[in-house]
């Protein structure tokens, strides 16, 4: 049982994903007027937003490809992706590429950009400063949440970057909307 629910009295027992987001170092961004956070072993580089060369037959939330060193990497629409609309390009708008995994089986991991309004800070969280992810009322998939850290007297969404970005989903999507 969950400390939550343990400690909640006569409140009814509210289960913590098994999933939670451990304590570490993350990354924190801004989306929409939102802070969000991805653990920084995720994450590979932070580049300036630049030219994307657009993929037909692709999900809303792709917006296309970069050559990145003589790899191409998708670059996801993160604002599109949580079914908000389209990011607006602005002059701090920036491509976080992180590695994901594959998702299909197969042991290689997946670089993936994803489009964010501006780039924070990497911060330290501490476990205890960190809450499981509510039920609903953050404007996103509750599965795309791993937890919500507290941090100077507001909540930092801590994103799951396997289900936010999972291949096998955006594969299917992209399979959707080709029918």
């Amino acid at each position: 049982m969950s400390e939550l629910a343990a400690n909640s009295g006569n409140s009814p027992a509210v289960v913590a994903s098994p999933e939670i987001a451990a304590a570490g170092q993350y990354l924190t961004f801004v989306l929409g007027g939102e802070v969000y956070a991805l653990g920084i072993l995720n994450i590979k580089e932070i580049i300036d937003y630049g030219d994307l060369t657009e993929v037909p037959m692709m999900p809303a939330c792709v917006r296309g490809v970069i050559n990145l060193r003589g790899s191409v990497v998708p670059v996801v629409d993160l604002f599109a992706r949580f079914g908000k609309g389209s990011s607006k390009i602005a002059k701090r708008t920036g491509i976080i590429i992180v590695e994901t995994s594959a998702g299909d089986g197969d042991s290689a991991n997946q670089d993936i950009g994803i489009i964010v309004d501006a780039v924070n800070e990497v911060v330290d969280i501490d476990r205890r400063d960190i809450e499981p992810p509510p039920s609903f009322g953050t404007g996103i998939r509750p599965d795309f949440i791993s937890g919500m850290a507290k941090r100077n007297g507001r909540f930092v969404i801590l994103l799951n970057i396997d289900r936010v970005l999972s291949v096998d989903e955006m594969t299917r999507l992209s399979q959707a909307a080709a029918v």
